[in-house]
């Protein structure tokens, strides 16, 4: 430690004491070192306010706090400081647990209650600005044989290898979420029917051109899709139900 610098323990003291106070402690730096901390008795600063030498804390004059308060205060104030870190540390937990709780507990994307939350939102803008949006629901062809026929490791990776693709083709104003076991909802916001559409069967096709490969085996993948034009005029469970109807109308379709 270089001559004239303060240990780390008189420095907190002269923290605590400043807060305590409300007067800088002599010896230590101010946070702007080209402005006095304090001014001679009875001088004006360049604000215009007169620095006095009479310090007190809550009334008391300084000279009448006995050592053994402003240890109590100093104590206090570092108390304080503490449990002003564990509140920030509370917070950013509380933080983390909220976003948990949106996010499917296997992929990078929304639960359906929160994917059900972004729709009612699209759903209530649209109808209050006249903004159209579209809305695809997706399910992954035959994919308990794929569970049956690769095993469930396989089953896995299939979701991962979908939920990528629409990530890695969506924008990042549209919504993905995962809807229940292998079947997933895409909000797409300002989009109209016949875009939506299109969007749909590109997503249907980029997955068969791409199928899935693990362990060097390569693992054939289908979806079908249905979508559907958000105009205002549904609620958010009405929606998906037509949504999924689409997509079942489409599964059943002759390919």
């Amino acid at each position: 430690m270089k001559i004239g610098e303060n240990s780390p323990q008189e420095a907190s003291a002269a923290s605590a004491r400043e807060r305590m106070t409300g007067v800088p402690s002599p010896g230590v730096r101010p946070a702007n070192e080209h402005a006095p901390a304090f001014s001679s008795p009875g001088v004006p600063l360049a604000s215009g306010r007169v620095i006095s030498d009479d310090v007190s804390f809550m009334g008391i004059p300084e000279g009448e706090i006995t050592p053994s308060v402003r240890d109590a205060l100093m104590s206090l104030m570092s108390e304080v400081d503490r449990l002003r870190v564990e509140a920030e540390k509370m917070r950013q937990r509380i933080r983390e647990a909220e976003k948990l709780a949106d996010h499917d507990a296997m992929l990078p994307v929304l639960n359906r209650r929160a994917f059900m939350a972004e729709l009612s939102r699209v759903i209530a803008f649209g109808r209050r600005y006249g903004e159209s949006a579209g809305l695809a629901y997706l399910d992954i062809d035959n994919f308990k044989q794929i569970n049956d026929t690769f095993g469930h490791a396989a089953g896995d990776a299939a979701l991962r290898h979908l939920v990528e693709t629409l990530r890695a083709n969506v924008r990042e104003t549209d919504v993905v979420g995962r809807l229940g076991g292998d079947e997933f909802g895409v909000i797409l916001v300002r989009s109209d029917e016949a875009s939506s559409q299109a969007k749909a069967k590109a997503l249907a096709l980029l997955l068969t051109l791409h199928p899935l490969m693990m362990n060097g085996t390569e693992i054939p993948m289908s979806i079908s899709v249905g979508s559907i034009a958000l105009d205002g005029s549904k609620d958010p469970q009405q929606a998906l139900a037509d949504a999924d109807q689409a997509m079942y109308h489409s599964k059943r379709a002759p390919q």
